[in-house]
């Protein structure tokens, strides 16, 4: 069994006898408890984002079950993935994602909601419309039981046939549980601002330790003398917990840091075999292609599933030549590998997300899409609360190996506000979360190998521009060819001026070197290719030669990741700068439907030769 969203009451039952041993998280206790050999999963805070993951952790003990021989990763046939939640949860959206998975792919989810009326100061009637039992009653396939959570006896019988039914395969599970809260929220909280006397009153008469109490006595199991011996030791324990805690050495500081990521070591990046001979090119939408169905062949924990991503339905996929995604990087994956390994999932960019989350953290290494970078914000929860935080908050008791494919960017002539967008930064602020962003067929290929191998969630932002671009074909690199995150290239050697780039813009950087090259004007040009890391060794050697520095991005100018790299520059090779750090970039206006409006607003080729000429001029 898995839990995620536990109770506190419930690790409290987890914690008893348990060490702070580092392999089960607990040195990230009580904010991030987790224990590893439990199957325990490290908790997150935010509201409902826990459910989601959830269902995908009973996706991966399906998909693992059958095939036993998978390493690192192991469940049983007959197992419950447990989630827990208030009723003021169930008013995220990804509470009700999760349940129409659930339900859709009839697992072997048993959802728990606690509800003591209140979510902190709102009380239930604001919150819903009805009791979330009755709400969810539409889901085909789910078991609904509600029952009063103070009576231990009825939890006890009622939850043990519901978790019987869940565990013979019969699908997923809801219990709903009035349960009491006689203290306010938190410490910061004070419920009888909000809350009359008389219902306090009446809350406290609901304490299920009482009435189990009173319960046992009356029936002859207890005496009083021994309930109060039990209730005593209870205090006596927890007491003694408490002077353990508060006796207990502060951390390092030195350790803050630590298991935010962990990159893969490649004792010989972009090796070429001496004799390989290169084959006919490919464009860089089918060097994704060819690289998912490569890595697919070559380790079976690699799913592949997305809006879009799968050929056809199965009975038809015979007399189709099939989808394979909006821009067919994934055409052919299904009719290869099967639909356990390449399918479709709902249009919501969480749940897709969130279920990658929760198959990574069995062992699995999931490689989803969302189909557009501007359709992605939904899935932003699970991306920079859940997925980002994993290994840092469970101590590294638990990783996220998690790949993220996402087309990205304009210069489109049309593709609008909702087709065009960039905005890599936003992502890069996020620790934990690592980010490629490549430029050619061979890259993408070097990288995408790559971020199979790590064991933190990967950002693939493959721009669309690029996918046919006669200039981003390449020969498609051999096996050794393994391009590691935090290792830049250099595309144009040049004496006079350094421009650092990425993605569609490392073209007109080319272009642009074209133009003043007629002025006798030497230019390097720097392709990063991943951005979270980013080589900074590179850029400094480089800039060290020219002495001038220019950051050309297709992101909007303020906050994009330009300035990241003007700014560290600026600090960090001041010395052998002779001129200031300048940036070129979008304007700060969202990219227009028009052509001529949306060539006004990204960057060009011309725009980046007139920056090169000011910063030569200097």
């Amino acid at each position: 069994m898995l839990g995620l969203g536990v109770t506190p009451y419930e690790i409290l039952l987890q914690a008893v006898g348990s060490s702070a041993d580092p392999a089960s998280g607990g040195r990230q206790m009580p904010s991030h408890w987790g224990f590893a050999d439990r199957h325990v999963v490290t908790q997150s805070s935010p509201t409902g984002s826990q459910c989601i993951p959830a269902v995908g952790c009973a996706e991966a003990a399906r998909y693992i079950s059958r095939r036993p021989h998978l390493p690192g990763c192991t469940a049983q046939g007959d197992e419950v993935t447990y989630v827990s939640l208030g009723e003021g949860a169930t008013s995220e959206g990804e509470f009700w994602e999760s349940l129409n998975t659930a339900c859709t792919l009839h697992l072997p989810v048993l959802f728990v909601v606690a509800d003591n009326g209140y979510a902190i100061s709102v009380p239930s009637s604001d919150q819903q419309s009805a009791p979330v039992a009755e709400l969810v009653q539409g889901f085909r396939g789910l078991a609904v039981h509600r029952i009063d959570g103070t009576d231990y006896f009825e939890v006890r019988e009622r939850a043990a046939a519901a978790i019987a039914r869940v565990r013979a395969s019969e699908g997923p599970a809801l219990i709903h549980a009035t349960v009491t809260r006689p203290y306010s929220h938190s410490a910061a909280d004070t419920q009888s601002k909000y809350r009359s006397a008389d219902e306090l009153d009446v809350e406290r008469s609901l304490d299920p330790i009482a009435r189990l109490r009173m319960e046992l006595v009356e029936a002859g199991v207890l005496d009083d003398a021994r309930a109060d011996e039990i209730e005593a030791a209870a205090k006596a324990d927890v007491a003694g917990a408490a002077r353990l805690a508060l006796a207990a050495p502060r951390p390092d500081p030195a350790t803050v840091g630590d298991h935010v990521v962990d990159l893969p070591h490649v004792a010989t990046p972009e090796l070429v075999p001496a004799g390989w001979e290169p084959g006919t090119p490919v464009g860089f939408g089918e060097a994704i292609r060819l690289a998912l169905h490569e890595a697919m062949a070559a380790d079976e924990r690699i799913r592949v599933f997305g809006e879009d991503v799968a050929d056809a339905r199965e009975d038809v996929l015979a007399d189709v030549e099939g989808k394979g995604g909006v821009f067919g990087t994934t055409l052919g994956l299904q009719k290869s590998f099967g639909m356990a390994r390449c399918y479709n999932a709902p249009l919501a960019e969480a749940n897709i997300v969130g279920r990658g989350v929760g198959q990574a953290l069995r062992g699995l290494r999931p490689a989803v899409e969302i189909q557009f970078f501007d359709y992605i914000w939904p899935a932003m929860q699970q991306i920079k609360s859940e997925a980002a935080t994993i290994r840092w908050r469970s101590n590294g008791a638990f990783t996220c190996p998690l790949v993220i494919r996402v087309p990205i960017g304009g210069y489109l002539t049309g593709g609008s506000i909702w087709h065009s967008q960039c905005g890599e930064s936003i992502f890069a602020h996020v620790p934990g979360l690592l980010i490629a962003f490549p430029s050619r067929a061979r890259d993408v290929v070097g990288l995408l190998r790559y971020a199979f191998t790590c064991q933190d969630p990967v950002l693939m932002l493959e721009h669309k521009h690029l996918l046919r671009q006669p200039y981003a074909r390449d020969p498609y690199p051999p096996e050794g060819y393994v391009v590691p995150f935090g290792r830049g290239a250099i595309v144009r050697p040049g004496t006079d001026v350094t421009v650092v780039t990425y993605g569609a813009t490392v073209e007109r950087s080319r272009q642009a070197a074209a133009l003043v090259e007629a002025d006798g004007a030497s230019v390097e040009i720097v392709d990063l290719r991943s951005l979270v890391p980013w080589d900074r060794e590179l850029v400094a050697d480089s800039v060290s030669r020219t002495g001038r520095c220019l950051v050309v991005h297709e992101d909007v100018l303020t906050c994009g990741f330009g300035a990241e790299v003007a700014a560290w520059v600026g600090d960090a090779c001041f010395g052998d700068l002779d001129a200031p750090v300048r940036r070129v970039a979008a304007k700060d206006n969202h990219v227009p439907y028009e052509p001529t409006l949306e060539r006004a607003t990204l960057p060009q080729s011309d725009d980046i030769a007139a920056a090169v000429r000011s910063i030569l001029a200097f």
